[in-house]
């Protein structure tokens, strides 16, 4: 199960799919569960796979979000150099001489992000953050027909950050860009693969479009399918590194499956999130527990469809998210996994009534 794990979160995360251009995940998606159940899509991109077990009823959303933070084309200038704005979060600070790729009609174009030399600048400007704006790409183009016309860069092309796919010293340990939220993607693809006809409800995996940008895909996917309760697969950022109150660390790498119980977009339904824990307990499977101050994932949308979907985080903590490397521990995974797999075997439309409020 951990080398298929790993193959999968390889090709995952090896794909391009930044907000908006999820087309390379969607096709992993598709192709991974084509004979699982049957797949749809809605309108705006997003897909989902539907396993109906021994009863219709409760139907289990297992959510997951494809895309990636990156950028997108603005304009090429005349001397051949790419302007570009963000999709989704960046901190300025991670991006200068990284690795980038530009997707096409003509192909892939690699590129490094650059900026004025710090060699060429004033004591007081080396000390400031740089300002995107003052980001550009080098693509080795000549001039703009070249980077246009030879190379097919234009305004509205899709720009993926460059993060291989590698092991680490630490054999529990992988880097890679976009574990946040290719985990997502990955888990809820091995929880279909490995389900049976024996579960007591229907499983509507699904990997939705846009997250990063404003949990987008997930309001309209949840719209389509209807789900009766939804657990969200993220990758989330790890708080164990230099710098960061250890005494305040919900999301340690090899801590096991992070459960999260509350962020400002969404307050998880208590017997829910009681009845995960007690899951997670009951079969030995390591975890800990998230309340954070920030942020947000598609439970924000999905838990507020229709007359109200209860929902619950669970993730993979991941170092240095929103970059272009992040690292996690395949322990925790499997953790989740396991966990994921246990909760489809054990919630029926007995357990969901409970969850509803009287």
């Amino acid at each position: 199960m951990t080398q298929k794990s790993i193959e999968l979160l390889t090709s995952l995360t090896q794909a391009d799919g930044v907000p908006g251009h999820e087309a390379e995940v969607r096709e992993i998606f598709r192709s991974e569960l084509k004979n699982v159940g049957s797949i749809g899509t809605d309108r705006l991109g997003s897909m989902f796979c539907t396993h109906i077990g021994s009863a219709e009823y409760p139907r289990i959303l297992l959510d997951s979000h494809l895309d990636e933070v990156g950028f997108i084309v603005q304009r090429v200038t005349e001397a051949g150099y790419v302007k570009f704005l963000p999709l989704g979060g960046w901190w300025t600070h991670t991006l200068l001489a990284q690795r980038v790729t530009i997707s096409t009609k003509k192909g892939k174009v690699p590129g490094i992000i650059g900026s004025v030399p710090p060699h060429l600048l004033g004591a007081g400007e080396r000390n400031k953050v740089v300002d995107m704006k003052d980001l550009f790409i080098d693509i080795g183009a000549e001039n703009a027909k070249q980077a246009t016309e030879e190379f097919g860069v234009l305004p509205g092309c899709p720009i993926a950050p460059y993060g291989p796919f590698q092991p680490m010293k630490n054999s529990k340990l992988f880097s890679a860009k976009a574990f946040d939220n290719r985990v997502g993607v990955a888990l809820v693809i091995e929880t279909l693969l490995g389900i049976t006809k024996e579960h007591p409800n229907t499983v509507i995996g699904t990997g939705s479009v846009q997250e990063e940008v404003g949990l987008r895909g997930a309001k309209t996917v949840a719209t389509s399918v209807q789900p009766d309760i939804a657990i969200v697969l993220e990758g989330p950022p790890a708080d164990d590194t230099p710098g960061l109150d250890s005494e305040a660390v919900q999301g340690k790498l090899g801590g096991g499956v992070q459960i999260r119980l509350y962020d400002p977009s969404m307050i998880v339904n208590p017997k829910l999130g009681e009845f995960v824990i007690e899951t997670a307990k009951a079969h030995q499977i390591p975890y800990q527990i998230a309340v954070r101050q920030s942020g947000g994932t598609d439970g924000g949308a999905i838990h507020q469809v229709g007359a109200g979907v209860p929902s619950i985080v669970l993730g993979v903590p991941a170092r240095y998210v929103h970059s272009h490397v992040s690292i996690i521990n395949i322990d925790d995974y499997t953790a989740t996994l396991a966990l994921l797999s246990h909760l489809v075997r054990e919630i029926d439309a007995s357990v969901v009534e409970g969850f509803l409020f009287a």
